[in-house]
């Protein structure tokens, strides 16, 4: 059945932000048995679409089949996406304030090099660090091996999503303020990512953000990341939502997503085959996964659970866009289904409804904090003669 058009529910802010980080989790869950693989792909393994948990892609081979071993994707596992995402809100509950790239450098980069704790992909006990990809071992390289400014610690890295896909917490603590949102994450993305990777960050951030604004719907969601996002990615979500505006099922927006994104995406057709110009810094590229997250939400109309299946089915990298699908169709206030949120929670061995808690709690103080700030900004101003300050 096709979903229809959903305008964001009345969900308070507490549900919104366990709705996000919820759905981020289960989204990152279903799509990682399926990672790097196409449409078609997928189609042959599993004899039709994926519609919920599926085990690895390998079977029982997982720990030595190549190019996945030794993690075990699949069977409810969340990936690294999920795994930086309640890392950041660890940070935030240290910080208890907006984040900027120091924060990144003096509570994440430690976070990530110790305290052992379970990694449910290799299903073992350790340290974050050595679970998360090269792009993400990166920050540990320049800021506390070579003592990079934080502030530019992103640039030489390779250009992915790799600080997109955890950005989702910075978007719920400036929940119905988009432009803020934006610019903490474009902060605090500095540290780890450059480009068109460091913008998704920001766009990403603020589409969450716009998403738990009372009323929102997916085209207000869209319309607020237009409004905010630069060069190459702007381009790719005007063309791919263009593209997602003519379909109401996932299935047959596959294709037209897919060639929508192509002339901005650098990977190539063979996703694990990067052309020689992949992950380089550009104006006029943008990572594949933002992009196709939102084409996704249009096309499900804001429901949940196909925009999941449809970011997962894409195949690529589709954790990573249905984390993105997953965390904005949350804060819209669609329910993410119970039948794949307790599994994923049992199998990763995660309480996925303590982060949000947490960050709920620590959002409140930071709001608090703000509107001090915002009310003595303006008796001063009102002091220098400019308009008197709000009620």
């Amino acid at each position: 059945m096709t979903p229809k058009t959903q305008q964001s529910t009345g969900a308070s802010l507490d549900e919104r932000i366990t709705g996000a980080l919820v759905g981020a989790a289960v989204g990152d869950a279903l799509g990682g048995p399926v990672e790097g693989y196409s449409p078609d792909q997928i189609l042959e393994r599993h004899g039709g679409r994926v519609h919920g948990i599926v085990g690895p892609w390998n079977g029982d081979a997982w720990r030595t089949a190549r190019p996945i071993a030794p993690y075990h994707k699949g069977d409810g596992h969340v990936t690294d996406d999920t795994l930086m995402t309640h890392a950041l809100v660890r940070v935030y509950d240290r910080v208890r304030d907006h984040l900027d790239a120091y924060a990144i450098a003096d509570h994440l980069v430690p976070d990530l090099m110790t305290g052992p704790r379970w990694i449910p992909e290799l299903e073992a006990e350790t340290i974050l660090l050595h679970r998360v990809f090269l792009a993400e071992k990166w920050l540990a390289a320049r800021l506390h091996y070579g003592h990079v400014d934080p502030r530019e610690a992103g640039t030489g890295n390779i250009v992915n999503c790799g600080a997109a896909m955890y950005m989702a917490p910075v978007g719920l603590v400036n929940a119905a303020n988009p432009r803020a949102a934006y610019a903490e994450a474009l902060d605090v993305a500095g540290a780890h990512q450059s480009s068109y990777g460091r913008e998704a960050a920001g766009v990403f951030a603020a589409a969450v953000a716009a998403a738990a604004t009372p009323g929102a719907t997916p085209d207000s969601v869209v319309t607020a990341c237009l409004s905010l996002a630069k060069d190459g990615t702007r381009a790719a979500i005007e063309a791919v939502c263009e593209a997602a505006a003519r379909h109401s099922d996932f299935e047959s927006a596959l294709t037209p997503l897919r060639q929508a994104v192509a002339p901005y995406d650098t990977v190539g057709p063979d996703y694990r085959s990067p052309s020689l110009g992949a992950r380089r810094p550009s104006r006029l590229h943008a990572i594949e996964e933002l992009p196709v997250a939102l084409g996704m939400l249009l096309v499900a109309g804001g429901d949940f659970r196909h925009a999941v299946l449809g970011s997962v089915n894409y195949g690529r990298d589709c954790d990573s866009i249905a984390t993105m699908a997953g965390a904005i169709a949350g804060a819209l206030g669609s329910a993410v289904p119970e039948e794949w949120s307790k599994p994923v929670a049992e199998a990763s061995r995660l309480d996925l409804w303590g982060p949000p808690r947490t960050l709920a709690a620590v959002t409140a103080e930071i709001f608090a904090r703000d509107t001090a700030h915002r009310r003595a900004h303006e008796e001063s101003f009102a002091r220098l003669g400019g308009p008197s300050c709000s009620a």
